[in-house]
């Protein structure tokens, strides 16, 4: 003969699913950028003001509006953004002449270790920390490398999960610098 449940042990039971799906909710990664880009939409960037890395001050993407923005979120642990950043630095010299720019986010690191990757690296672009990756979400960011490009009007025009390669940077970049504000 079956016994009948508790009700008690129906309604853990109940709690702990719901406590389950709302966690898996939670950390379901933002997809809205992609989404909207897929549709040919062009969000606006989320705010972002951090601290620069590689000297006092602060910069800002508000600050930055009116140039093209290539976000870049790096760690210096991470082996793809150590194969990326010669590219990277290549492009900040193109880029310069057309009022535009590479903007490195480094997140989730120590600041000292950031530094050294910047210096083995001879980076020139600002370099802002996110040390505790307070922006990942708002940019949908879930690993490294990945970049986030941003028009002149502050809008997000396209996203890189992954390294950026010359072909991507050439086939996002170049129309976007031809684009008026």
């Amino acid at each position: 003969m079956l016994r009948p449940v508790p009700l008690a042990a129906i309604a853990a039971t109940v709690a702990l699913v719901a406590l389950l799906a709302y966690g898996v909710f939670q950390n379901e990664p933002n997809r809205s950028i992609d989404d909207a880009l897929a549709h040919g939409e062009r969000p606006a960037a989320a705010q972002l003001d951090l601290p620069r890395l590689d000297r006092p001050g602060r910069v800002s993407l508000a600050a930055l509006r009116g140039k093209v923005v290539v976000l870049n979120f790096w760690a210096s642990w991470c082996v793809p953004c150590r194969q990326e950043s010669p590219l990277l630095e290549r492009w900040q010299h193109r880029l310069a002449s057309d009022n535009a720019t590479i903007l490195g986010v480094d997140v989730l690191d120590l600041e000292s270790d950031g530094r050294a990757f910047a210096r083995r690296y001879k980076l020139t672009y600002p370099i802002v920390r996110d040390g505790p990756g307070h922006h990942l979400a708002a940019f949908g960011v879930l690993g490294y490398p990945e970049t986030v490009i941003v028009d002149r009007r502050g809008r997000i025009a396209a996203t890189a999960r992954g390294p950026v390669t010359e072909r991507y940077l050439q086939r996002t970049l170049v129309p976007l610098i031809n684009e008026r504000a």
